[in-house]
């Protein structure tokens, strides 16, 4: 098959979600209502709650959520086949990602920008909370770990890609400056922006750095892995319009221009998809693709890391509610973009079957270096950019979006640490937080060895807790839209499927821990289903008394919002914020204002 028509159809898939199904959500589900203020003008304070224009704000969600895994899944998923996880994709974009992203802000912003694991608590219980929490911190600790040796792993193998990486951190400081201090033209910062990272991509094609191999008795991989950690603690605990929102913006900007490249050079090389629809015959020791394949790609077509990352951050940031349906669902639509170009450049990136099968010899293979070098051909074939360059760009795109990911990751292991030092009564301020997260996360890594090699122990059980926690997020949204009386089916039947396979896949990775002996994921595979059965148990019964609930939740909401917008807004009370511990008070003058 020809991979134009594979990415014509895809394309339209998902594209036709946004326009049709997203609107249906929004008003027939949702119902999103600019009238009620957002927690971003109600608690502004100029560093979590900033109200902020809606194209910068899907730049800060999107590449947080992003991050390398829509890349990783689909290019390993493929040795199954490129139908499957096509399929997987787009479907799962459309009805599933869409409709868990854009859900979970509204429910974040219908309850003063809760997290997640807060409303946990009001929607399900306290012992559900508790658990949820375990899966949360689990969760986030894999994501820490994990995505700090993949990055590592990009730099040492791409050194052409290390100047844009570290220079793309100077590129987002002096746009946030421009944007919120200066008060530029947003279309002129975009572009000078952009052209600034795409010039420290040619300045890095040409000038290639690599630490040396060993440094302070450290491999180089491991100083990597120690820098990143370093700067995304402090950069979890900037003001977020001061590196995170701009750094995710103009990253949002890199990577649509970037997949505009390849969309483009498909259209014009036309490369034939070598890969087989359905492998009947993958390499021996792939398991089977019932239900591996629903967890070994999650973000791209469903994943619970969006609803913390929704709850946790972009609720805060949300200017009108309305603007859920273009951050949260179309957040999912660029996430979804991003795995189909991953499926196209791993099985139309090879000239032959045979070389296609040489990197897919074993189960866990291809992943991003299929997709750099498969893209940087096609790239080459189409536009005829150098090989070199075109892999220094793919290479770059995975970095940076890897990087937003680990330091959102980092800012939301900081709220769940203060969250879970509120549990045990004990009050944890902001730096104290975010050393125990960075701690927590260094302390897994390096585990196993001075080489890092601990931070990838865990990845097997990525895929399935990430997909539990979206499952559970679902069971949230459904207990909220029957208590409004609304049909909770668009997140009851994702809920239905998702939860299924997923604890199916974590059984049967149980089965596998057990055999290979590896008695640490086996403690955590058994933690990850007690506690998520437990917490689904305590939805199903919240769900039946949600049926008989007698009021609408939104009610004194509404109220409450005609009361404040009568007088502008100008005195809310202070609000306590379960996220992060403290009180968050309205905005500082010493704060550049935002912009709208």
């Amino acid at each position: 098959m020809n991979s134009l028509l594979l990415a014509a159809v895809g394309v339209a898939m998902i594209l036709a979600g946004y326009f049709l199904y997203s609107k249906f959500l929004a008003e027939k589900i949702y119902a999103l209502d600019d009238s009620i203020p957002t927690p971003a003008h109600q608690l502004e304070d100029g560093i979590d709650y900033v109200p902020t224009n809606k194209y910068v704000l899907w730049g800060h969600h999107f590449t947080s959520v992003a991050g390398a895994a829509p890349i990783v899944g689909p290019a390993i998923a493929v040795i199954w086949g490129w139908v499957p996880a096509f399929l997987w994709v787009t479907i799962g974009t459309v009805f599933f990602a869409g409709m868990h992203d854009m859900g979970a802000l509204w429910a974040s912003i219908r309850n003063k920008g809760q997290s997640i694991g807060a409303l946990s608590g009001r929607y399900i219980g306290a012992r559900g909370r508790n658990l949820f929490l375990v899966v949360i911190f689990l969760l986030l600790l894999m994501v820490n770990a994990a995505f700090s040796v993949v990055i590592a792993n990009l730099l040492v193998s791409t050194p052409t890609a290390v100047i844009p990486t570290w220079g793309a951190l100077l590129v987002a400081v002096l746009v946030g400056q421009a944007i919120y201090r200066f008060k530029w033209n947003l279309p002129l910062v975009s572009v000078v922006g952009v052209v600034a990272l795409y010039t420290l991509i040619l300045i890095g094609d040409s000038n290639p750095l690599a630490l040396p191999e060993t440094m302070m008795g450290l491999p180089d991989r491991s100083v990597w892995i120690i820098l990143l950690f370093v700067y995304a603690g402090i950069a979890s605990m900037l003001p977020v319009w001061m590196l995170l929102q701009p750094r995710d913006y103009i990253n949002g900007l890199q990577l649509f221009i970037a997949l505009g490249i390849l969309y483009v050079s498909v259209l014009i090389a036309r490369p034939e998809i070598v890969a087989p629809a359905f492998n009947s015959s993958p390499p021996e020791g792939t398991p089977s693709i019932i239900p591996l394949l629903f967890v070994t790609i999650a973000c791209g077509a469903i994943s619970g890391f969006h609803g913390m990352v929704s709850s946790g951050t972009s609720s805060k940031q949300l200017d009108k509610e309305s603007d859920a349906r273009f951050v949260g669902y179309f957040g999912a639509v660029g996430e979804g973009l991003l795995a189909l170009g991953s499926i196209i450049a791993t099985t139309a990136g090879f000239a032959t079957l045979t070389d296609w099968e040489a990197t897919y010899n074993a189960f866990g293979q291809g992943g991003v270096v299929a997709f750099v070098q498969g893209g940087g051909t096609i790239i080459e074939q189409g536009i005829g950019l150098p090989q070199s360059l075109s892999a220094t760009i793919m290479a770059t795109t995975a970095i940076l979006f890897a990087a937003t990911t680990m330091d959102t990751g980092v800012r939301l292991q900081r709220f769940v640490v203060q969250e879970i030092g509120e549990i045990m009564g004990v009050s944890l301020g902001k730096i104290v937080a975010t050393v125990i997260a960075v701690g927590v996360a260094l302390a897994l890594t390096f585990g196993a060895g001075a080489d890092g090699s601990g931070g990838m122990l865990i990845w097997p059980l990525f895929g399935t807790t990430n997909q539990l926690m979206a499952a559970l997020t679902l069971s949230i949204l459904a207990i909220m839209l029957m208590r409004r009386r609304r049909s909770p089916l668009p997140a009851l039947i994702p809920l239905v499927f998702v939860a299924f396979m997923t604890l199916y896949a974590a059984v049967i990775q149980l089965g596998t821990f057990w055999d290979t002996q590896n008695w640490l994921l086996l403690v955590i595979d058994v933690v990850i289903i007690v506690a998520a059965v437990w917490v689904i148990v305590e939805a199903v019964s919240a769900m039946r008394t949600a049926r008989d609930y007698p009021g609408d939740d939104d009610a004194e909401l509404r109220e409450l919002s005609v009361a404040q917008i009568a007088i502008g807004l100008d005195s809310p009370a202070p609000h306590e914020d379960t996220d992060a511990g403290h009180h968050h008070q309205r905005h500082r003058g010493d704060q550049p204002p935002t912009r709208d």
